[in-house]
C-alpha cells in the first residue's frame, strides 16, 4: 500500500533541488574562471597546475560527502544545508582576492565543499518521500546538476561584461563575489523556507551509521556512481578549456557547447529515477550502463 507523502514534502523537495542547483553551479566555476584567466594570460598556469585546479574542488566535494551525510542523519538537512551554503560563500568570495597559486588554490580547496550538497539533499529528501516515490523525487532532485549548464553558459558571458571584453581584465573578481552573494542569498532564503526533518536513525551512534560501509553492495554501487557521476563531473569541468585549447572557439561558444553536454544530463534524471520505481533501480541502472557500453 502507497505511503502518504508528508505535508511541505513537494516545498522542501524543490528548495532541495533549488539549493543543489546553485551548489552545483558554484562547484563547477573553475571550468570557466581558469579557463578565462589562463587564456587571457592573467596567471601564467601549467597545463598540471590548470588540471590541479580543476581537480580540487571536486576532490573535496568527494571527500567530505559521507561526514556531510552523517551530520545530515544526525541533526537534519535544514541547518546542515544552509550551513554550508554560508560556508561555502566564504573561500569563495577569497577567491576574488587570490593573487597566486597558492591561494587560489586553497580557495577553491575551500568552495569545494559545495560538492558534499548532493549527500545533504539525498538524505533530505529521502526522509520527506515514501520508498515508492524516492525514486521520482531523487530523480527531480539530481536534476539540480544542471547548475554546471549554468556556470558554462552564463559564466563567460559575465566575465566579459565585467571585464569589459577584456579591456579590464582585473574585472574577472567580480564574479567569484557574485557566485559568493548567491550562496548567501540562497542559505537565507532556504532557512526561512525549510522545515528540519530527521531520520529514525538519527539516534544512532557514529559507529552503527558506518555499518553499511561493511556490505560489499555498498561499495560496488559506489563503483558505479563513480564511472557515471565522476565522468560527468569531469566532462562538465574540462569540455571548456577543451572547446578553447583545442579548437580555439571563443569562450562564451564553448560554454554554451557545454552547457549542451550538461543540461540534459540533468533533465533526464527524473525520468530515470521515474524507471527505477517502476522496473526498480538495479534493472534501470545496467540498462543505463548497457546503453552508455554501446553509444560510447
Amino acid at each position: 500500500m502507497e505511503t502518504t507523502t508528508p505535508k511541505g514534502a513537494n516545498r522542501i523537495l524543490f528548495m532541495n533541488t533549488l539549493a543543489f542547483t546553485v551548489c552545483f553551479a558554484a562547484w563547477m566555476l573553475n571550468g570557466v574562471l581558469v579557463t578565462f584567466l589562463t587564456s587571457n594570460q592573467v596567471f601564467n598556469w601549467s597545463v598540471t597546475e590548470i588540471g590541479w585546479l580543476m581537480g580540487i574542488p571536486v576532490l573535496t566535494g568527494a571527500i567530505f560527502r559521507l561526514p556531510a551525510g552523517i551530520l545530515t542523519d544526525k541533526y537534519g538537512g535544514k541547518p546542515i544545508f544552509a550551513a554550508l551554503l554560508v560556508l561555502c560563500a566564504v573561500p569563495m568570495f577569497l577567491l576574488s582576492m587570490a593573487n597566486s597559486y597558492a591561494t587560489f588554490a586553497l580557495a577553491s580547496f575551500g568552495f569545494g565543499l559545495a560538492g558534499v550538497s548532493f549527500s545533504i539533499g539525498i538524505a533530505y529528501t529521502s526522509v520527506w518521500f515514501p520508498k515508492e516515490r524516492q525514486g521520482v523525487a531523487l530523480g527531480i532532485f539530481g536534476a539540480g546538476n544542471a547548475g554546471a549548464a549554468l556556470t558554462t553558459l552564463l559564466g563567460p558571458s559575465l566575465l566579459n561584461y565585467f571585464t569589459d571584453n577584456g579591456a579590464n581584465l582585473e574585472g574577472w573578481r567580480k564574479l567569484p563575489m557574485v557566485y559568493a552573494a548567491t550562496l548567501v542569498i540562497m542559505a537565507v532564503v532556504f532557512f526561512l523556507t525549510t522545515t528540519n526533518k530527521k531520520p529514525k536513525s538519527s539516534t544512532k551512534t557514529l559507529r552503527q551509521q558506518l555499518q553499511p560501509l561493511k556490505k560489499m553492495q555498498v561499495w560496488r554501487f559506489g563503483l558505479y556512481y563513480f564511472l557515471v557521476f565522476g565522468c560527468f563531473v569531469a566532462f562538465s569541468q574540462w569540455l571548456v578549456p577543451y572547446f578553447v585549447n583545442v579548437y580555439y572557439l571563443p569562450l562564451v561558444t564553448a560554454g554554451i557547447l557545454a552547457a549542451l553536454f550538461s543540461f540534459p544530463s540533468g533533465v533526464i534524471r527524473a525520468l530515470g529515477g521515474w524507471m527505477s520505481d517502476y522496473f526498480g533501480g538495479r534493472k534501470v541502472m545496467y540498462w543505463v550502463l548497457g546503453a552508455s557500453v554501446l553509444i560510447s
